[in-house]
C-alpha cells in the first residue's frame, strides 16, 4: 500500500484520513497544529468548528443538509458518527459540544494509526497520492503553489456569530420554545422584541461602526453566511424574515407573538454558553456589546466570544477538477473541503469522504464513483465540477438536486419523496463501494 498525504486536519481532512486509514493505507496528516494556529482557530485538537456548533437540520425528509448527513451515515461517515455521539439539544438541528467533538476526532484518528506531522507542506510530488484539504484559511505560501496548479484562487468572506453566557440572559424577557413547539418548552432560548424595541435595535445596527473592508473586498461577502449588519442594510423588514423571524413562537410573558425574535442555541452540553443564531458580524467588539445589548433579554449579557470576520479561499473547481475531485493535470492530487468550492461544515466533510472513496478506488484501478444527481452528495459533486460560467461556493440545498419526475405541490411531501429517492440511490452506491 502506498503512503497517502492529507494536507490539513480540518473537517474534510479528518474525514478523508480516517476513511483511508480504515482501508489499510498509511496516512500522513499534515497540519500546523498544535504548534501554530490560524487567526480563527483556538483549539489544539483537529476538526475544530470555528463559526458555530450547529451542523444544521437533521431531518433527511425535510432539510437538504439533513438528507446529506443521512447519506453520509449510510456510507459510514466518521465525522457524522462523532457528531452524533457529542450532540447537544438543538431542536431539529444537529449541534455538537465543540470541545468534545474535536477531542474525540483527534483521539480516534490516533487510535486508527494516522501519522500526525506538525508542519506546513507547500509542495507535493505529482506521483504521491495527496489530498489538499487546507480549508478557507489556506496559507499564502500554499495558495501560491496551488495557484500554479489550478490558477489564481478566489476568495470570499465569512463571519462568526457571538456567544453569550447563559447566566447573563434575562429570562423575564426570554423563554424556551422551539418554533411551533409546546409553549415554554424547547431547546432554543427566544429573545422577543416589540416593534418599538426592534426599531431602536435596527437603527443602531445599521449605523454601528464596523471593520472597514477595502473596495475589492466589499463584493466578496458570501450569501450563505452574510453579516447581520449587511443583511439589515437590504431593508428594515429583512431581518424579520431572516434570523429575527418571530414565526411559530408565542411569548409566555405576554401570550402574544413577538414582533421580532432572536434565537439562542446551546453551545455546549453544560448549557453555560449560547450562540446568537444568524448573528454573524463584522462589527467592532465594543459596538457588538452596545448594539446587541439593546435586545431586551441580552441587556446584561456577558459576551464569551465576539463575532469576527475572516478571509476564505476557494478554487474555481469547475475548471480545475475532474468528476472524482482530482486535479485535471495531476490525477493523484485531490482537493477537498471549502477549498474545493463547497460551503458549510457538513458539505466539507462530504467532500472529504468523496475524495477518500475515489482516491482509494483510483489506487485499486477501479472506476470512480460519480454520485447520482438525485442525491445531495451527487448534486454537490456535479455543481463543483461542471462549468456553467461564473462559479461561487455552494452549500446543500434542494435547488441543486435533480427534480422529481412527477410534480408534487405539497412541499413537505415533495421533500420526503426526494429524501426517499436519494437514500435508495445511496444504498446502491454503498453496495458498489463495498464490493471491494
Amino acid at each position: 500500500m502506498k503512503d497517502i498525504n492529507v494536507i490539513g486536519a480540518g473537517l474534510a481532512g479528518c474525514e478523508c484520513a480516517y476513511y483511508l486509514t480504515q482501508k489499510g493505507y498509511k496516512v500522513n496528516l499534515f497540519d500546523l497544529k498544535p504548534n501554530k494556529f490560524t487567526p480563527a482557530h483556538k483549539n489544539k485538537n483537529f476538526g475544530e468548528l470555528v463559526c458555530s456548533n450547529s451542523l444544521k437540520g437533521n431531518d433527511p425528509y425535510s432539510n437538504a443538509c439533513g438528507l446529506l448527513k443521512q447519506e453520509m451515515r449510510e456510507l459510514g461517515s466518521f465525522l457524522i458518527s462523532v457528531a452524533d455521539s457529542t450532540s447537544v439539544p438543538a431542536g431539529n438541528a444537529l449541534a455538537v459540544d465543540r470541545e468534545k467533538f474535536s477531542k474525540e476526532i483527534t483521539e480516534k484518528l490516533k487510535q486508527a494509526g494516522v501519522n500526525f506531522i506538525c508542519e506546513e507542506r507547500i509542495d507535493f510530488a505529482p506521483d504521491v497520492p495527496t489530498v489538499i484539504a487546507t480549508g478557507p484559511l489556506t496559507s499564502e505560501k500554499l495558495l501560491d503553489y496551488i495557484s500554479s496548479l489550478t490558477g489564481q484562487p478566489k476568495y470570499f468572506f465569512d463571519a462568526i456569530a457571538p456567544i453569550v453566557s447563559f447566566d447573563g440572559i434575562d429570562f423575564s424577557n426570554a423563554f424556551f420554545e422551539d418554533r411551533y413547539g409546546v409553549p415554554g418548552v424547547g431547546d432554543y432560548v427566544n429573545c422577543p422584541m416589540t416593534k418599538e424595541e426592534y426599531d431602536v435595535f435596527y437603527e443602531e445596527l445599521i449605523k454601528a461602526e464596523r471593520i472597514e473592508l477595502k473596495d475589492f473586498e466589499k463584493s466578496a461577502v458570501f450569501e450563505g453566511c452574510m453579516p447581520i449588519e449587511v443583511m439589515a442594510m437590504r431593508g428594515k423588514e429583512t431581518l424579520r424574515y431572516g434570523p429575527l423571524k418571530p414565526t411559530g413562537l408565542t411569548s409566555p410573558h405576554t401570550n402574544l407573538h413577538p414582533y421580532a425574535n432572536v434565537q439562542l442555541r446551546k453551545e455546549n452540553l453544560s448549557g453555560e454558553a449560547y450562540n446568537l443564531v444568524g448573528f454573524q458580524t463584522n462589527l467592532l467588539f465594543g459596538e457588538q456589546k452596545r448594539v446587541f445589548s439593546l435586545i431586551p433579554a441580552l441587556k446584561n449579557a456577558e459576551f464569551l466570544r465576539y463575532g469576527v470576520m475572516h478571509k476564505n479561499h476557494y478554487i474555481d473547481s469547475t475548471k480545475a477538477l475532474n468528476k472524482d475531485l482530482s486535479l485535471k493535470n495531476y490525477p493523484l492530487i485531490f482537493i477537498a473541503g471549502q477549498l474545493s468550492g463547497v460551503e458549510g461544515y457538513v458539505e466539507s466533510m462530504a467532500s472529504g469522504l468523496m475524495c477518500a472513496i475515489n482516491l482509494d478506488r483510483k489506487l485499486k484501478g477501479l472506476t470512480p464513483v460519480i454520485f447520482p444527481p438525485e442525491t445531495v452528495l451527487g448534486a454537490l459533486q456535479s455543481f463543483i465540477t461542471t462549468d456553467n460560467g461564473k462559479f461561487e461556493p455552494m452549500n446543500a440545498n434542494y435547488g441543486i438536486i435533480v427534480p422529481l419526475d412527477e410534480k408534487i405541490r405539497d412541499k413537505s411531501e415533495k421533500k420526503k419523496r426526494i429524501g426517499l429517492r436519494s437514500l435508495q440511490k445511496i444504498k446502491e452506491i454503498k453496495e458498489l463501494i463495498n464490493e471491494y
